[in-house]
């Protein structure tokens, strides 16, 4: 087997000295990277494991019990896997976390939860702005977008009730094979997309 270091590389100093073939070199490497972004998931969310912040339960136990929530309740995989990660930038990206899943995720879901995850922190804060001296209803801000009452309700019946340390949750072990099949189905996906698009460009 052939280590990582041991692959050929390119040659160029700077992207426009690149050539088509240094390019192919590339792109035919890039199947790993992408097929190792479910465990680089699971290793991310490992991160939120034993972080409190002062709340009831760790980041990771709020993060699986939304998602338990969610699957409970009937919920497709795709919003189940929106409901697990939606946290996932907490301790990467305190003042603007939702961003982060909201870009890991937007490859691979709809406009819908798309939207919805990358909203839910304003949502979220309708439960608690106002203790801190917020507007809790800057959600408001958004009553005219059509996932408007999507998001509320995500907040309303996973995110905001999932801070209960009597809850039972499923663990993250769990939620695995979910993310695995989940990602590497949906990366198939995208990736056939991305090859019938390119054969429309070059026709």
């Amino acid at each position: 087997m052939t280590g990582i270091e041991e692959l050929p590389r390119a040659t160029f100093t700077s992207f426009a000295e690149s050539t088509k073939e240094d390019w192919e070199l590339i792109m035919s490497q890039r199947g790993e990277l992408e097929a190792a972004l479910p465990n680089r998931i699971l290793e991310q969310l490992e991160l939120l494991r034993n972080d409190y912040g002062g709340f009831p339960v760790d980041r990771l136990e709020h993060s699986v019990q939304t998602a338990t929530r969610a699957e409970r309740d009937g919920r497709d995989d795709e919003y189940i896997v929106c409901a697990l990660l939606h946290d996932i930038g907490d301790v990467l990206t305190p003042y603007n976390h939702p961003d982060v899943a909201a870009v890991i995720l937007k490859p691979f879901v709809s406009p819908a939860n798309h939207w919805m995850v990358k909203n839910h922190g304003v949502f979220q804060g309708y439960y608690f702005w106002h203790h801190l001296g917020g507007d809790r209803n800057a959600r408001d801000a958004f009553n005219e977008n059509e996932h408007y009452g999507y998001c509320e309700e995500f907040c309303a019946k996973y995110d905001s009730p999932a801070f209960d340390p009597s809850y039972k949750s499923n663990p993250l072990e769990y939620y695995e094979p979910l993310i695995k099949d989940f990602l590497v189905e949906i990366h198939g996906l995208v990736m056939l997309n991305f090859f019938l698009n390119s054969l429309l460009f070059e026709s």
